[in-house]
């Protein structure tokens, strides 16, 4: 086993030994679990139904062990009179970004994109190919480590947090009238490279009303496609 190797496993060993009872310990196991992102809105009249098929993955047993998903929503609805309280211009920026990277000067709502790249609906897939083994451990105190098995530098690792069973009494808009529920909404989403042994430790915000669960994706260098995720309920 050469030095890098040696700092990947040290980095693994680290985090698995300075977790205590009551932490959340996610893996990912070898294989390449995958990130499901849905750009949606409150705004948005046909968004509703997207995100109800997003939610059917809280009863699918390839959640998190195959699927991560996270739904973005993104601010570019609220002109039509209801501001979205979970849009972010960042979440609009990232959904922008993609289109740029397949060759698209547009966006729309809803979108699904499936390990950075356009989607629609379908079968589930399970985790495959080979990823890269990531670990996470996320303590009491919100203090969260990150460890990526997986050869090279100038990784990035993504967090975001997730929230589950937020409801919205929709007044304007598309969608005036109607109760929106949604599941694995991003409440927050923080960046951070890893180290020279491909490990990372912030400190995530406080719990905000709504969120159950985390996830976590890494990607080489700038690049904005995801090349390995974890998740799981908090």
């Amino acid at each position: 086993m050469n030095i890098r190797s040696l700092l990947h496993v040290a980095g693994l060993l680290l985090i698995a030994r300075t977790g205590i009872a009551g932490d959340v310990v996610l893996h990912s196991g070898p294989q390449q679990v995958h990130l499901l992102e849905l750009f949606t809105s409150e705004g948005c009249s046909s968004c509703p139904p997207a995100e109800a098929q997003l939610s059917t993955l809280k009863d699918n047993p390839a959640l998190w062990k195959g699927i991560v998903p996270v739904a973005f929503h993104v601010n570019y609805w609220d002109y039509l009179g209801w501001p979205d309280r979970f849009a972010s211009a960042a979440y609009t920026e990232r959904q922008r970004t993609y289109a740029s990277a397949w060759g698209s000067d547009s966006v729309y709502t809803p979108s699904f994109v499936l390990d950075g790249r356009e989607s629609h609906w379908g079968d589930i897939p399970e985790a495959s190919g080979s990823g890269g083994e990531l670990m996470v451990t996320l303590g009491k105190g919100r203090e969260l480590k990150i460890a990526y098995q997986a050869a090279g530098r100038g990784w990035q690792a993504h967090v975001a947090t997730l929230g589950m069973g937020l409801e919205t009494d929709v007044r304007a808009g598309e969608n005036g009238g109607r109760r929106i529920r949604h599941d694995f909404i991003a409440l927050g989403l923080v960046s951070t490279p890893l180290g020279g042994a491909n490990v990372a430790q912030l400190t995530l915000p406080p719990r905000k009303e709504g969120e159950q669960a985390i996830a976590v994706w890494v990607t080489q260098g700038d690049q904005i496609f995801p090349v390995q995720a974890v998740g799981g309920w908090e």
